[in-house]
């Protein structure tokens, strides 16, 4: 994990002067923006492979056994990654696209609410590093502590991230609700954007416990190498309930950007309760140890 903080501590600056610079001193303009973040994108992966290169833990560990091209085409092996990364795709893939298409409906419903849209979702995407965060570690530690055959310290860590997610949700949420009336003036002047933002806020801050959950166990699920249930759980939650519930609340009552919000609220609890419940309830960790083990075996026999 410090290799990718160290490199974002120096492409993160470099990022917002990349920013500042192309958009508002050059001709680019608005084009200046995605011109940026390429910059910054292709930084980022040449410092890491750079640091890799040279980072005696990663000679330590043969993290890098040099160009395989046999094992690199192997199909079966292609076939047995495919297996954890589509579920994985899906899982997270499906969230983020709900997101955007009640970011697509806020633009029917006219130029206000859409503004309003664009402050809140950039307010619940830089705060959704938070949850995203913590899943991260979460999926690091269960799967390391599985790998190690510790099956009480991966429910351990698990519930952990559970606990935490939970504690730092209802900080976040507190913080939103308090400062709902000024937060829209983060991004804009105009008082009518700043007044629908403080209206719709409330719903966003409400599921931030559920989001901490959903990150945080959708994590552990991941270090579980069960990202089919998250992905199960998000297509129910999203697609069938939660986008359904919202575009009916906007546009068949007269809702507004306020019913799409609804609509994720609901979907948000559905999943974050139901991957809690499969973590704390429906997981036998000596099971998944087992399991671990069992892949760990046929991976070392290729």
């Amino acid at each position: 994990m410090e290799a990718g903080t160290y490199v974002l501590l120096v492409t993160s600056p470099l990022n917002v002067a990349l920013n500042v610079w192309l958009v508002l001193h050059t001709s680019w303009g608005l084009l200046g923006a995605p011109l940026a973040i390429s910059i910054t994108y292709w930084t980022s992966f040449l410092l890491l492979v750079a640091y890799t290169s040279v980072s005696p833990t990663h000679k330590q560990n043969g993290t890098w056994g040099g160009v395989q091209v046999h094992k690199a085409t192997s199909l079966r092996g292609g076939i047995e990654f495919l297996k954890i990364a589509v579920p994985g795709i899906l899982m997270v893939g499906t969230e983020w696209w709900a997101f955007e298409i009640v970011a697509i409906a806020a633009g029917q419903l006219g130029a206000l609410p859409l503004s309003a849209q664009s402050c809140i979702m950039t307010v619940d995407q830089v705060l959704n590093t938070i949850p995203f965060g913590l899943g991260v570690a979460a999926s690091v530690r269960v799967g390391n502590l599985l790998g190690w055959r510790s099956a009480k310290g991966a429910s351990t860590a698990a519930h952990a991230a559970a606990t935490l997610s939970v504690v730092l949700g209802g900080a976040v949420m507190t913080a939103m609700l308090v400062m709902r009336q000024s937060f829209g003036y983060l991004f804009t002047d105009d008082d009518a954007t700043v007044a629908l933002v403080a209206k719709v806020l409330p719903f966003v801050a409400s599921f931030q416990i559920a989001d901490g959950l959903a990150g945080s166990c959708g994590g552990v699920l991941r270090g579980q190498g069960r990202q089919h249930l998250g992905a199960a759980f998000n297509l129910v939650a999203y697609y069938v309930i939660a986008i359904p519930l919202g575009l009916t609340l906007a546009f068949s009552y007269d809702k507004g950007l306020a019913g799409l919000w609804v609509g994720q609220v609901v979907g948000l609890f559905i999943v974050g309760l139901s991957e809690y419940a499969v973590v704390a309830l429906g997981t036998n960790w000596d099971v998944e140890v087992r399991k671990a083990a069992e892949r760990t075996s046929e991976e070392q026999r290729k």
